[in-house]
């Protein structure tokens, strides 16, 4: 189990930094998608950013809960 992070002596929930670089690393990615003219193909665009955006926090969560126990 992730417990809290300790940031200059505050303790904050593992999920609220998660949330932050989940949500910039989605931001970055649907301008990607979108210049590169790929949100033609999708159905319903604000359905796929909060799947993307899902799929996202996932990761950063494994990835903070695999770095932390090592």
């Amino acid at each position: 189990m992730i417990g809290e992070l300790d940031i200059a002596g505050i303790f904050v929930s593992p999920l609220l930094p998660c949330l932050l670089v989940a949500f910039l690393v989605r931001v970055i990615v649907s301008r990607v998608l979108a210049g590169a003219g790929l949100y033609r193909l999708v159905w319903n665009r604000p359905l796929f950013d909060l799947s993307l955006f899902l799929i996202l926090l996932g990761v950063m969560f494994t990835l903070l809960r695999i770095l932390t126990t090592s």
